[in-house]
């Protein structure tokens, strides 16, 4: 009988260690920014075509579903409110940031609650930093305030609000924050993030690869940062290079970690219609997929999901503007692709600094292509190109070099554009779960909010969490006097005084001043001028 009792005892021992040993600690969600199936064809027939050792992409392994994404009341999101919903798990409006919609009942895709519009929303990110302890982090190569990464860490209902946007995710405890954007974080919040005990490294490659600190902000280029294929490895690292710093830093908490990568310019490659630029930054956002997915291979304890927030351009491989389409060879539709050396970006750059007369030779050097005189002529007549030897009046108003440019790097392929804008086509999902629980087949972008906040094992709900952390001022403290200076109308200051103690409470910022003394918050503080209402702890209250 002992020996039975120390048999079961054994196996429940050696199950316990399995279960705990497959509790994920960790998530990375992986966002390829406007990337439709048509863009990752696009980029595995090009790498099959220039390395035909290497016939699938690093995510292939692991697509296993369909993802609908779509803003509160509109089929078509754009980033802002589709990876709004994946933070959060309420679509939200074009344009708004992890911020409750305003009700369009006539369009809504589902029931919006009218009494909840301009709500702050707790996100994923927030909730595990908040209730879990864990570390979280951003890396992108758009700026950092721009919508993806916005929405993990910040609110608003504009997202080129970025003075409001920059300082939440400066002040929201973020571990990493790897993108672009050196001209948008100022002195201020360098200076926060180093009393904070950051490493801040700006446009300092050295410095983002040898620094030994658990917490840091690298930002490179005075915005976004180079497409992958113009990139100087020498200023700029990889997408890859900065999941594999971020991944390192993050790792470190026991508690786990969230981390959100964005192939940030693969959209706006597709909003240029420029298919080398959609291509070639759609693998090396597969580069990085591949470094996340080594570690969680190696950690046991990671959930990866790849999945686009939206589609975008209708990119196709095959065009009308090429007879015969459906017959041509892989050389006739990937041969002239593969020769171009840089972005319509990147030319434009080159052509920039380069004297007209060069025009011709650079097209030549760096894509194989020799240009007709209308073309010439179409480049000599943009309106922005200032080297142009042409006049002024001789140049046509509204002619952009970065149209004309895309324009002709893309006729000499057979790849082709509906629009220039986002499509609202289904998009791709990939999961990594060492679980029984990895998600599969088509769902929806509110699904995918589930999944995460499931894989996060987060025990409160994320409403919860919204009403207990952005609750309105005047239901914190009903019970005292407040009144809202608006003497700065950018920067209103909230004040609450009872029996002597005056709270001073001012947006975009973790920190409040009570008796003039900094009281440090677990979340940012969210004003919304359009209600003129802040949104901010219910545990606020309490200090009084």
């Amino acid at each position: 009988m002992k020996k039975i009792n120390l048999l079961f005892v054994s196996l429940f021992i050696v199950a316990c260690v399995f279960a705990e040993g497959n509790k994920i600690k960790n998530v990375i969600l992986m966002i390829p920014d406007g990337t439709s199936l048509a863009t990752v064809s696009s980029a595995r027939w090009y790498q099959r075509y220039n390395n035909p050792d290497k016939q699938k992409l690093n995510i292939d392994p692991y697509i296993c579903g369909t993802v609908l994404t779509h803003s509160s009341n509109a089929p078509i999101g754009d980033s802002a409110p589709t990876t709004s919903c994946f933070m959060t798990g309420v679509p939200s409006r074009a344009g708004w940031v992890s911020t409750y919609p305003t009700a369009d009942p006539a369009n809504d895709i589902i029931p919006m609650d009218p009494s909840m519009a301009y709500q702050p929303l707790m996100t994923v990110l927030e909730a595990a930093k908040i209730t879990q302890g864990k570390s979280t982090g951003l890396v992108c190569v758009c700026e950092f305030p721009h919508a993806t990464p916005a929405d993990c860490a910040s609110h608003s209902y504009s997202r080129g609000k970025y003075d409001r946007i920059a300082p939440q995710m400066i002040h929201n405890n973020l571990d990493v924050m790897i993108g672009g954007g050196t001209t948008i974080i100022n002195e201020e919040g360098i200076k926060y993030l180093k009393n904070e005990g950051y490493g801040v490294f700006l446009n300092d490659i050295d410095g983002f690869r040898n620094y030994t600190g658990d917490k840091m902000w690298s930002l490179f280029a005075d915005k976004d940062m180079s497409y992958d294929l113009d990139r100087n490895p020498a200023e700029e690292p990889s997408l890859a290079e900065m999941t594999a710093k971020a991944i390192e830093k993050l790792s470190k908490n026991q508690n786990g970690f969230f981390l959100m990568v964005e192939g940030s310019k693969i959209d706006w490659a597709a909003h240029s219609n420029d298919p080398i630029a959609m291509i070639t930054d759609m693998l090396a956002f597969d580069e990085a997929c591949g470094v996340a997915l080594d570690f969680a291979k190696k950690d046991g304890q990671t959930v990866i999901v790849v999945v686009p927030d939206h589609g975008n351009s209708g990119i196709s491989i095959g065009s009308s503007k090429c007879s015969n389409y459906g017959t041509l060879t892989k050389d006739d539709l990937f041969k002239n692709i593969s020769q171009y050396k840089c972005t319509a970006e990147g030319l434009i750059k080159k052509l920039r600094r380069a004297d007209a007369a060069n025009i011709s030779r650079i097209f030549v050097e760096n894509a194989g292509i020799n240009l007709s005189e209308e073309e010439l002529n179409s480049i000599l007549k943009c309106e922005d190109y200032s080297k142009s030897s042409l006049s002024d009046e001789e140049r046509m108003k509204g002619s952009k070099l970065s149209k004309v440019v895309a324009k002709i790097l893309d006729s000499r392929t057979c790849f082709g554009f509906t629009t220039g804008g986002h499509t609202g086509e289904e998009v791709f999902l990939a999961v990594y779960d060492p679980t029984k629980n990895r998600r599969t087949g088509h769902i929806t972008n509110i699904d995918i909010n589930s999944y995460l906040h499931s894989s996060l094992g987060l025990k409160q709900s994320l409403s919860s969490l919204t009403g207990e952390y952005f609750a309105k001022h005047t239901d914190v403290f009903k019970r005292y006097e407040f009144s809202i200076n608006q003497t700065d109308k950018d920067n209103p200051v909230l004040e609450i005084k009872n029996k002597g103690n005056k709270l001073e409470i001012r947006p975009n910022t973790n920190i409040v001043l009570l008796n003039g003394k900094e009281v440090k918050l677990k979340s940012v503080i969210v004003y919304v001028d359009r209600n003129e209402t802040f949104y901010l702890p219910q545990s606020l209250g309490k200090l009084l």
